[in-house]
This record gives structure tokens, C-alpha cells and sequence, in this order.
């Protein structure tokens, strides 16, 4: 599953991971180093089975954890409305 933001989220890279902005309702996220690992695997086309991939080459965490967490970004991603259905 490919991830595509709606057309009012803007996202910018910080040094500590990646910031959306909810243009209509004025509310920011912050993404940490994990969260932006699977953001960006899922914007260049990944699925989600690929962000884990990524998260678990990348960090120290076992794959049933990092499946839940996959899963529990993108959620929270579809329930704020940031997503593009």
C-alpha cells in the first residue's frame, strides 16, 4: 500500500525526523526517527510489510513489534485525516 497525504499536508525533514502540517486545521505532528523510516519507505511506493522490513534493518526491535507499530502510524495517520483516501 502506497501512502499519498492529502493535498492540504505539507511535511518537512528535521533533525529529528519529520514534521506534517494539517494546512486546514492548523495542527502539526511530529514524526520520530521510526515514524519518518516508514513514511517515507510508504511514499516511495513500499508497503507495509516493506516498512517493516526497513524498521527492523534499522533498529533494534523484533518484527512483531515493529508490525505493531507499522500499523498502529498508519491508523493514526487515517484517523487524523491525513492521509489521501
Amino acid at each position: 500500500m502506497a501512502l499519498r497525504f492529502a493535498t492540504d499536508v505539507s511535511t518537512a525533514r528535521t533533525d529529528y525526523g519529520t514534521v506534517l502540517l494539517d494546512q486546514r486545521s492548523g495542527q502539526y505532528w511530529e514524526l520520530n526517527p521510526t515514524g519518518t523510516l516508514v513514511v517515507q519507505t510508504l511514499l516511495e511506493g513500499g508497503g507495509e510489510a516493506d516498512a517493516v522490513d526497513a524498521v527492523v534493518a534499522e533498529f533494534a526491535i523484533d518484527r512483531p513489534q515493529a508490525a505493531h507499530d507499522v500499523a498502529a502510524l498508519i491508523g493514526q495517520l487515517r484517523q487524523a485525516g491525513l492521509v489521501a483516501s
